[in-house]
């Protein structure tokens, strides 16, 4: 870039100096006298530059304009000396830097070989340890079977929760825990509370803080009934209890959490928690893990849990001069993130996951109960709000039970047809509420339930799940709906003998209820229909659903985007049962302190959303988000109808994954800076166009085709030139050409993403020898519009060298049949 600079500078002195008259050499005294003057002055006025060629007979030959004129281009050479000079030593600085932090990261990466070998080494004697020794707090936990045995002698117990207690209360109101705000949760007089989030420690943590117009004994007898605001709570069971100082108590608790995907397995938690009360008069609910194998009433499920880990949380209660309380919140979990799939480990290793599921919801679980109770909240529909929360929580437990297929629910799965893309289950004894006529299903049928999970990329969630609310007909079959609302009405289940039904595909959405700040709405939505009788005549056959929607609000910033749903009786009864349906879709959330993926998004999966795992570049934004849907389907059989409808579930499901990739594809279309014709920088072609330039103009200038394609679109040519196994990139046609395009392997070559793509230019990649060669032959490009370059080395965006055995370099010629850019193909590269 200095030789560029230089050489303009050079020849801006030349035409200055031509401007002048005519081109000036000076001789060697002129320059040393001009030298002497400058070091003085750099800059001297016009008055000293004409005494200066008085003063100096040497120079009286030159005019002062041109004087002036060397002037300038001297004080331009010398700050491009300094920036040199700069440059120079920023680059030594960070060359000894990166050495010292290679030398540092090697001998942690000993340390750690180290340490964990030693860890190892403690914790089996530690288990030997807690084996022999029958009286120790250890093995009061490991016995889970009879708790009550050991209640007679509680102070190993007692000694562990006040343990737990200081250490809650140093990370609820002290720094035990470095916090920073939760981003997007401001405080401010109409947010919830102020939320935190755990920065660089062990495990994952969120802390919140809240006024709520409720006695601290009332919002503890609600925090505690876990099951009722904790949608990922499974089961929670109290083994037992004693009394502790202060009126307190201990508990022994096990929890049961749900998966929230099909992708993985759900989480356990064997606990103490601890209930006492402060010198201030604050209440304070604390709990931690306890070590040992404590598991549930039934062993069939032990293997569908991961046990996981939590660190001292709680809850800190204080009650306020003029009523209410300030309540304090901290979970802080260890989720065993290594059981799950890669992909999904950001949704067990972020604290604002943890934030949004657990701590944000029973701070607005309080406030919402809160309300309903001063009457700040009233619903038109005349149910008690008590009612329609038991409702929302019904779909929502229900819809987790259809994804998790636990055992112990009755749950096994079926046969694949040949394809692994739907899972079904099958459960024979499951019951879909209290209703007096529950018996819908006969006991020799059941419940089938078809899902499936997918990866989508670029997706807001909450404008996909608000597209699946508001148009129903471009995913749902309502023949479908029918049989299910039929079949939980009449209790015959019947699918092959349905009688066609017309449905003029619209639909009527009325409210029921919402939470104070409507991340959650409940409703009812009414299908229209009409059925033809046997004597012709037209009966009224409408559907009606049950829906609980989550996150539709675009500003949403809840941990899941969900529309659940299910058939109900037009009477609406308490009591009724439901069989809740739906979609689920969770943004994968990317750790703040990782590295970012050198990875990017995959240009050709917008040819076929959902048929790959794309990667992102690591960031949050719309342009990279990732995130994964959930869809599950339950409908009721009969013994003898079950490969029926378990066949036409499977293809129910295949055919909604196929709608919601369309759904997809036009969504993130429509959004700006997306759809396959986004543009890489302003000015370039879009990408389909691109790559049928550079096809085009290979065969042109070689002779031969770069792709083997016959006759397909400009997608699939994208998608072949996107995944062609040689690094394929294109630089703009300039004086510092800027690369603006790569394929997969190309941005694996440099190690770069597609947006930092561009601040990369040809002549970084190439070492001296590379860029003389380039440089060499760039006449005979002109000329005849393609060169090879023999076989080398160049560097990657990060600085690797990258060795490969030819490049093939020609011009990519537009409609108009001008140079657009330039094209390079490396032909098999890798890393030495």
């Amino acid at each position: 870039m200095a030789a560029a600079v230089a050489v303009r500078g050079g020849r801006m002195e030349k035409e200055q100096s031509m401007d002048a008259g005519k081109y000036v050499r000076y001789t060697a005294e002129q320059v040393e006298a001009l030298e002497r003057v400058y070091a003085e002055c750099p800059k001297p006025s016009s008055m000293r530059r004409q005494q200066l060629i008085r003063e100096c007979p040497i120079l009286s030959n030159i005019e002062p304009k041109q004087i002036k004129v060397w002037f300038q281009n001297r004080r331009c050479r010398e700050k491009q000396r300094k920036e040199s000079s700069r440059l120079q030593a920023v680059n030594r600085k960070l060359t000894a830097m990166n050495k010292l932090l290679m030398e540092e990261n090697e001998r942690l990466q000993k340390q750690v070989t180290q340490l964990v070998h030693e860890n190892a080494i403690m914790r089996q004697q530690l288990t030997n340890v807690s084996m022999a020794n029958d009286t120790s707090c250890e093995s009061v936990v490991t016995t889970p079977q009879n708790p009550l045995r050991d209640a007679d002698n509680p102070a190993g117990l007692l000694s562990i929760a006040e343990e737990a207690l200081a250490e809650f209360l140093s990370k609820a109101t002290g720094t035990a825990v470095d916090w920073v705000q939760m981003p997007g949760m401001k405080p401010g007089p109409d947010s919830i509370g102020i939320v935190a989030i755990s920065h660089n420690s062990s495990g994952v943590a969120a802390r919140a803080c809240g006024l709520v117009n409720l006695e601290p004994t009332k919002i503890a007898e609600i925090i505690k009934d876990k099951q009722s605001w904790f949608r990922d709570c499974r089961n929670l069971e109290v083994y037992t209890m004693f009394p502790a100082g202060n009126g307190g108590s201990i508990e022994l608790v096990y929890m049961q959490m749900y998966a929230p995907t099909t992708l993985a397995p759900g989480r356990d938690f064997w606990t103490l928690r601890y209930t006492t009360s402060l010198e201030d008069g604050s209440l304070v609910i604390c709990e931690r893990s306890l070590s040992g194998s404590g598991s549930g009433p039934s062993a069939t499920t032990g293997n569908q849990f991961v046990r996981a880990k939590m660190l001292p949380s709680g809850y800190l209660i204080r009650p306020c001069e003029g009523g209410g309380s300030i309540v304090h919140i901290v979970d802080h979990l260890d989720l065993e993130a290594m059981g799950v799939p890669e992909v999904l480990r950001p949704l067990y290793e972020s604290p604002r996951v943890v934030a949004q599921k657990m701590t944000i919801a029973a701070l607005r679980h309080i406030r919402q109960i809160s309300q309903e109770a001063t009457g700040e909240v009233s619903y038109a529909s005349g149910r008690q709000p008590a009612i329609l929360r038991t409702f929302s929580q019904r779909l929502s437990r229900g819809f987790n039970d259809a994804i998790n297929g636990f055992n112990d629910d009755g749950w096994s799965l079926v046969g694949s047809d040949g394809m692994d893309d739907i899972v079904i289950a099958i459960n024979s004894t499951k019951k879909t509420g209290t209703h007096a006529s529950s018996n819908a299903f006969s006991s020799s049928g059941g419940i089938i339930c078809a899902k499936a999970s997918m990866l989508l990329q670029s997706v807001p969630p909450a404008l996909l799940v608000r597209f699946l609310r508001e148009h129903r007909s471009e995913w749902a079959d309502y023949n479908i709906d029918a049989y299910s609302a039929a079949s939980l009405k009449a209790g015959v289940c019947s699918f092959p003998g349905l009688r066609p039904t017309r449905f003029s595909g619209s639909q009527i959405i009325m409210p029921l209820a919402h939470t104070v700040e409507n991340e959650e709405c409940l409703e009812v939505v009414r299908l229209e229909g009409q059925a033809l009788n046997q004597d012709g005549t037209v009966l009224s056959r409408d559907i009606h659903l049950l829906q609980l929607c989550c996150g539709i609000d675009e500003n949403s910033l809840g941990a899941c985007f969900q529309l659940v749903f299910a058939p109900i009786d037009e009477l609406f009864p308490d009591d009724a049962p439901l069989l809740p349906s739906g979609f689920r879709v969770i943004p994968l959330d990317v750790k703040t302190n990782g590295l970012p993926s050198t990875r990017t998004l995959d240009l050709a999966s917008s040819l076929e959303v959902g048929a790959t795992v794309n990667r992102s570049a690591g960031d949050t934004s719309t342009e990279n988000l990732r995130s994964v849907l959930t869809i599950a389907f339950q409908f009721p059989y009969e013994a003898h109808l079950q490969d029926s409808i378990a066949a036409m579930a499977r293809q129910y499901v295949r055919s909604i994954v196929s709608a919601v990739q369309r759904v997809s594809m036009a969504i993130t279309r429509s959004q700006p800076g997306h759809s396959i014709g986004q543009k890489l920088v302003p000015g370039s072609p879009e990408a389909a166009t691109l790559a049928r330039w550079i096809c085009r103009s290979y065969n042109y200038f070689l002779g031969i085709d770069l792709l083997r394609h016959d006759g397909e679109t400009q997608e699939s040519m994208l998608k072949m030139l996107w995944h062609h196994q040689d690094a394929i990139l294109c630089c703009s046609f300039e004086m510092q050409p800027v690369f603006t395009f790569a394929n997969q392997a190309g941005l694996d070559m440099l190690e770069t993403t597609l947006v930092a793509l561009q601040d990369i230019t040809l002549d970084k990649i190439f070492d001296e020898p590379g860029r003389r060669e380039l440089h060499n032959e760039l006449t005979k490009l002109m000329e005849q519009g393609y060169l090879y370059l023999p076989a080398g080395t160049c560097l990657s965006g990060m600085g690797r060298h990258v060795s490969f055995e030819q490049v093939v370099v020609w011009k990519v010629l537009g409609e108009d049949n001008n140079v657009h850019c330039l094209a390079l193909c490396f032909v098999n590269w890798s890393f030495p």
